[in-house]
């Protein structure tokens, strides 16, 4: 008797927890309900002139002591830095320097050491395009323009990027009441939102464009136009429409 009493009590257990588990009141429903639920986005975009000039100029040198070419190079260097201290609007700057052994390829002289290489840069940062333009053009004397690219400065960029922002959320809002009205609902709540930003791409002027150092005399100044750039803020967002 003892042993089916406590069956039915094991029985009657496991009845009361399958009741439980199966009441609609035994597990609350964690998942927000996504009813009515309306993804977007809108788009905002503004062209804005690259008001930013970068470029590299460099040096190459080649000597049978590794001493006297570095001092080579750090005297063609430090004649640059103070021919540019005549143009304070120009942010100049020392690039990669480095130094290589050359050896030899004949077939009786393999791997045996000729002399070193060395390379020296040189970089420009300015907003001034008329002064870039004539120290450049002093500095090719001894240096190898390589490369230029014209972009939006940071300061620029930031301060169209929140204008943008504002005009990109008053869209979003703009597009959220049009949805509203579409579907004839009371109102709306906002579910998320997200704001990024984009464009203002650097343009760079190709290689084959540089032009080499020359001996004398001094090449002339050129005109640079950095062109223009567009500058883009993107908001994507949920609404909720209320019924």
């Amino acid at each position: 008797m003892l042993c089916s009493y406590k069956k039915d009590d094991a029985m009657k257990s496991l009845l009361l927890v399958a009741t439980l588990l199966l009441s609609p009141f035994a597990v609350a429903d964690e998942t927000p309900a996504t009813y009515n639920h309306v993804d977007f986005q809108v788009d905002v975009a503004r062209q804005t002139a690259n008001d930013q000039l970068n470029a590299t100029l460099s040096t190459e040198l080649t000597d049978a002591d590794p001493g006297a070419l570095a001092q080579k190079l750090a005297t063609i260097t430090n004649d640059a830095l103070k021919q540019a201290a005549n143009f304070p609007a120009v942010k100049v700057t020392t690039g990669n320097q480095q130094t290589w052994p050359v050896y030899s390829n004949g077939a009786n002289q393999s791997n045996k050491l000729q002399g070193w290489r060395g390379r020296a840069e040189l970089r420009l940062e300015t907003r001034d395009f008329k002064a870039a333009g004539q120290l450049i053009a002093l500095l090719q004397n001894k240096l190898q323009l390589n490369g230029i690219n014209f972009s939006v400065a940071d300061n620029t960029r930031r301060t169209l990027e929140s204008q943008l922002s504002q005009e990109a959320i008053a869209a979003f809002r703009t597009r959220a009441d049009l949805i509203r009205d579409a579907w004839n609902a009371k109102g709306y709540r906002m579910v998320s939102m997200n704001i990024n930003t984009g464009g203002g791409g650097q343009i760079i002027r190709p290689m084959f464009m540089a032009r080499a150092a020359v001996a004398a005399p001094t090449a002339a100044p050129e005109d640079f136009s950095g062109g223009d750039a567009a500058v883009t803020v993107t908001v994507t967002g949920t609404i909720e429409l209320q019924q």
